[in-house]
């Protein structure tokens, strides 16, 4: 019983860690891109459709790394490759810094998005094999706390005040790296995972990675969830990649239109639990997700017609749900039949690829319709995202007290 009870106060710790993993490694370096791109973009002469590009090549390596960095979870355990892949990662986010034109910047930047599934899909994972079905959603609304928390702090602090305390957009980008090395230290000292691989969720252990590849294509659930993200997700990444630049044309000061996306990272971090809970509770994810991708259209939509305070109500409207839609999906995906902490790497792999499509075309696709009007890429991405909700309306969910009853 006090070994039990040791392992259950356990899983808490790796679950800040895990959480603390997603803000320091991923989501401060990845969300200091936008409110540093006027000084990136100014020193290195990009053009706008120049700094869509940058914004969304890191999703293009994603592509092939996501299904892999999963496999390779699933495979060794995602505590061997959370120490390994915060050290990766640290380093590519580094090397962004030392960039000196646009060739360079989008090779260093496709290394970070090469490298950086190894977290994510990971971190998923980590969920999958410590907690049981009933506190998974919990469990992955903390995770994507961590995140939002991340997304917040970067858009507040990087270009308005660590920017100007280190001496520029380059050290920045180094300072982030060498913190988010250091979280590979915490994993590499932590406790094996139950039964040191696998599970309180699912199967037993695949045998090789082509198993766990061919086992998971064959769930018809898990290639539309993906679809639905491809819309979703890159409507999301794209809106927050232009919104600084965007408020800043119609000439907000620097620090309000930071300001913006910080309050979307904000909102987002404060009901990210509450609506993952809520998960738990309506025995349906699907509605739940339905209901945040509603959210998010009309958000996104609304930011092209409008200007003033009420750009902060659709800023809202959209934050609020952000989060709070991938803690779910990814509890979905989990829950996927099939699929369990056995194949959640896998599957979360599979899913991130069509996330890495969308955040790879939207981007650049998006801020090339800026030149017929500001607003109009938000218009073209509410649309994408759109599209993600008809795909998720087709999904066929057997229900959390099922998923419960079949584990």
């Amino acid at each position: 019983m006090s070994s039990r009870h040791s392992e259950t106060d356990y899983r808490w710790y790796v679950l800040a860690l895990a959480a603390l993993t997603n803000t320091l490694t991923v989501a401060i370096p990845v969300m200091c891109l936008p409110v540093l791109f006027d000084e990136i973009s100014g020193e290195l002469g990009l053009s706008l459709v120049q700094v869509g590009l940058v914004w969304g090549i890191g999703a293009l390596p994603g592509i092939f790394t996501s299904l892999v960095a999963g496999a390779i979870g699933d495979r060794f355990g995602a505590k061997r490759i959370l120490s390994v892949g915060c050290l990766l990662v640290g380093l590519a986010g580094a090397l962004r810094g030392l960039s000196n034109d646009f060739v360079t910047l989008v090779a260093t930047v496709s290394l970070f998005g090469l490298l950086s599934p190894m977290i994510l899909m990971n971190v998923t994972k980590t969920c999958g094999v410590w907690f049981s079905q009933r506190q998974l959603g919990l469990a992955s609304g903390v995770v994507s706390m961590g995140m939002a928390l991340g997304f917040m702090t970067s858009s507040m602090i990087s270009a308005t005040l660590l920017s100007p305390w280190l001496g520029g957009w380059r050290n920045v980008l180094l300072f982030y790296g060498v913190i988010a090395m250091a979280i590979s230290i915490p994993w590499y000292l932590s406790r094996p995972s139950p039964n040191d691989v696998e599970v309180s969720v699912g199967e037993t252990s695949p045998r090789s990675l082509r198993q766990s590849m061919s086992h998971v294509v064959r769930i018809r659930n898990v290639w539309l969830l993906g679809l639905a993200l491809l819309g979703i997700s890159g409507c999301i990444q794209s809106t927050l990649g232009y919104l600084p630049l965007y408020l800043r044309g119609l000439g907000w000061p620097e620090a309000v239109a930071d300001g913006a996306l910080a309050a979307f990272h904000a909102i987002s971090m404060v009901f990210v639990v509450p609506i993952a809970l809520w998960s738990d509770r309506l025995d349906s994810r699907k509605g739940v997700l339905m209901a945040a991708a509603l959210m998010i259209i009309a958000g996104v939509g609304l930011l092209s017609i409008v200007d003033g305070t009420i750009v902060w109500v659709a800023v809202s409207m959209a934050g609020l749900v952000r989060d709070g839609f991938m803690a779910v999906f990814m509890t979905m995906v989990i829950e996927t039949e099939g699929v369990g902490a056995t194949y959640a790497g896998t599957a979360t792999g599979l899913v991130m690829v069509f996330s890495g499509l969308g955040n790879l075309i939207a981007p650049p696709l998006g801020n090339s319709l800026a030149n017929i009007a500001p607003g109009l890429p938000f218009t073209f991405w509410a649309a994408l995202a759109a599209a993600g909700f008809l795909v998720l309306y087709l999904l066929k969910e057997r229900g959390v007290e099922k998923a419960l009853a079949a584990t």
